[in-house]
């Protein structure tokens, strides 16, 4: 026996290493037929792992004060050693972090990966995407820029909308009763420590529960169904060395020539990755010109701010809370709204079809229109935009139970 077998049969009598490395890497059949869109959950764990060891040694050198903040963000880009390029990875890999999820959810609705028995993995997934948009708030605010300070105040603004608690919430949240270096101190720790840990975790149990059902494929069939002798999958392959070296190698030297060639070509994304108005220091006397979250959370933005008008005895300041609330809550319940007894969209009916891109537009839409000014014309058109977010999913019982849909192969296809 050589010495390497004997030490890691010391280490398994003690720790189950090769077979957990078995169950979720070399015997770990994944469908034979992922395409373009399986990449993405891969680049998302890699994304997460460039945030995390960017943001550790940038920890190390950002003063979390009003006025240390935008010091020590010149003082990392301008004489730490490298300190542009890793301050320059973190800062775009906030926004690729969310063009690979984005990708990865809407893959998910494109082909009915929260369907039973994959509910729980989409629920996870939806925790996870919670965290994520805390976490991106957070890194947000903490440089104390213009857009930061002003961000923060609209932002954490909203919490007083809530009747009875809602103004002593919101200096609850701040520390004080407008932003400033407590509201920053508290965001800080939440950003560097408390949130990563709890999406760490979230994403320790989303790829747990994948690899307990297995994953969905283009087809929407369990490739379980359809054994060989030995009790392998017939349409899976080994997801390591066949995924990991092959499909999934190539997707990540794409997509890091795309991050790499932000990073040092086009950091600031046409302001859209880093706003210009943040270059500067916060002056709670001077109002931005036009006050704007970051681009990844401009639907939610748009959709609160569409809700012009009251709702009953509710303002329009709280309805268009809810309404902001509701769209991120009805995610969570998406498995049990679809009723369609195939998963994937190859499959559906034609409104199911209709359905999902009207809804891609109206997101992106909504996207777009949350960094623009709220114009009359911009309202309208996020309205409509809000009414086709809320239609996809309150009326999918219905298109989805009763529409005619294509019969579904036994094996899959490619």
């Amino acid at each position: 026996m050589s010495e390497k077998n004997s030490i890691m049969q010391w280490v398994d009598a003690r720790l189950p290493v090769t077979s957990a490395y078995e169950k979720h890497m070399s015997k770990y059949y994944a469908p034979k037929n992922f395409n373009f869109w399986y990449i993405f959950g891969i680049l998302a764990m890699v994304v997460l792992v460039n945030q995390i060891l960017t943001g550790v040694w940038l920890t190390m050198f950002f003063d979390p004060t009003p006025a240390g903040g935008p010091e020590s963000l010149e003082y990392i880009r301008r004489e730490v050693p490298m300190g542009w390029l890793i301050q320059a990875l973190h800062a775009v890999g906030a926004s690729m972090f969310f063009i690979v999820i984005y990708m990865h959810m809407f893959r998910g609705v494109m082909y009915g990966s929260y369907q039973k028995p994959r509910e729980l993995i989409w629920v996870f997934g939806m925790a996870i995407y919670l965290i994520l948009m805390a976490e991106g708030f957070m890194g947000y605010v903490i440089p104390w820029g213009q857009m930061s300070f002003w961000g923060a105040k609209v932002i954490v603004s909203l919490v007083g909308a809530l009747p009875l608690i809602g103004d002593d919430l919101v200096v609850w949240v701040q520390g004080d009763y407008i932003p400033s270096g407590a509201t920053q101190t508290r965001f800080f720790s939440l950003h560097v420590i408390a949130l990563p840990l709890v999406l760490c975790l979230l994403v320790f149990l989303h790829i747990l529960a994948l690899h307990e059902v297995g994953s969905n494929n283009p087809d929407g069939i369990d490739i379980k169904k359809t054994l060989d002798k030995d009790g392998v999958p017939v349409d899976g392959i080994p997801f390591h060395p066949y995924y990991t070296l092959g499909k999934d190698m190539v997707g990540l030297i794409v997509f890091l020539i795309i991050f790499l060639g932000c990073v040092f070509f086009f950091p600031e994304g046409g302001g859209y990755f880093l706003e210009h108005a943040n270059f500067e220091p916060a002056n709670p006397l001077k109002t931005p010109e036009h006050i704007a979250p970051t681009w990844y959370f401009g639907t939610f933005y748009s959709i609160l701010r569409a809700i012009t008008f009251d709702i009953g005895p509710i303002g329009s300041k709280l309805a268009g809370v809810i309404f902001m609330g509701a769209a991120i809550a009805i995610l969570f319940v998406l498995p049990w709204l679809d009723r369609s007894p195939v998963r994937s969209w190859r499959y559906k009916g034609w409104i199911s079809k209709v359905a999902i891109i009207l809804f891609a537009i109206a997101f992106v839409t909504l996207m777009k229109l949350g960094t623009m000014p709220a114009t009359k014309g911009a309202t309208y058109l996020a309205q409509g935009c809000t009414v086709i977010y809320f239609l996809f999913f309150l009326a999918m019982p219905w298109y989805t139970k009763y529409e005619k849909c294509k019969p579904v192969p036994d094996r899959v296809t490619k």
